[in-house]
């Protein structure tokens, strides 16, 4: 396309194509598709700068790939474009702009849901005086945090939260990690910070906490052993003793 040629219908595509790409990535945000997806993306990117280039060898080979990633994201995804295609398949023509809003809106309404599960819990650990640390993975890989504990891979509940955090339990002492709205372990070893400014009444799960989101970026729920109280962390900042409420919003 020439730039001299640019046209309305240029702009419509280019718009379309973005709107596409902001989908299918709202659609495999956090999964593992997400690094295959970029892989090809940066592969077709390559490809193409090459054949720019007139590197007619390496044109060729990438081609070569490209043709072949293809079948290959067919047959990985073939459940996932299934399930999708069926979706729009039975949604009716004037139905489908609510359809393509729905995607994102069922997912933030789906983790509003889960959010409110665990304040209900911290609610409880809080007024308990129950110790609890509580991690939220967001876009880091937290597989070698996860490593450290015991896999639960159980869905969200109030009673399983308060159950792994009961101090008779087993696995109380640690981390509970929460990804993809499933608990996922518990008993989990976090990092602690060794920054010399904390104040002398942060302890060892404030420190845990801290040292966490130093390097990832997790949201960390801390429920205090000694005075009940409510800490959040996130970005390597804590804020100390707040109320249920302010929990809330820096969750969101």
């Amino acid at each position: 396309m020439n730039i001299f040629d640019f046209n309305i219908l240029d702009l419509i595509d280019i718009v379309l194509v973005s709107v596409l790409i902001y989908q299918i990535y709202k659609l495999v945000k956090g999964t593992a598709a997400i690094k295959i997806l970029l892989g090809v993306g940066a592969l077709y990117l390559l490809w193409k700068l090459v054949e720019v280039l007139n590197m007619q060898l390496l044109t060729e080979i990438l081609g070569q790939f490209i043709g072949v990633g293809v079948i290959a994201l067919i047959v990985v995804f073939q459940q996932e474009i299934r399930k999708f295609l069926l979706m729009i398949g039975n949604t009716s023509f004037r139905n489908r702009k609510e359809f393509l809003l729905g995607l994102t809106q069922k997912e933030a309404s789906k983790k509003k849901f889960y959010m409110e599960l665990i304040l209900e819990a911290v609610e409880k650990l809080s007024k308990t005086k129950t110790g609890s640390l509580i991690v939220l993975q967001k876009e880091s890989d937290l597989s070698f945090i996860r490593g450290s504990g015991k896999e639960i891979d159980g869905s969200i509940s109030p009673a399983l939260i308060e159950s792994v955090f009961f101090k008779n339990s087993p696995l109380h002492d640690g981390a509970m990690v929460i990804a993809h709205n499933r608990i996922l372990s518990a008993s989990c070893i976090l990092p602690v910070s060794e920054r010399r400014d904390l104040p002398l009444g942060y302890g060892m799960r404030h420190r845990a906490g801290l040292g966490l989101t130093e390097s990832t970026d997790a949201q960390v729920i801390i429920v205090s052993e000694e005075r009940g109280s409510i800490s959040f962390c996130e970005d390597g900042t804590l804020d100390y003793n707040i109320s249920l409420d302010k929990l809330r919003e820096r969750m969101l």
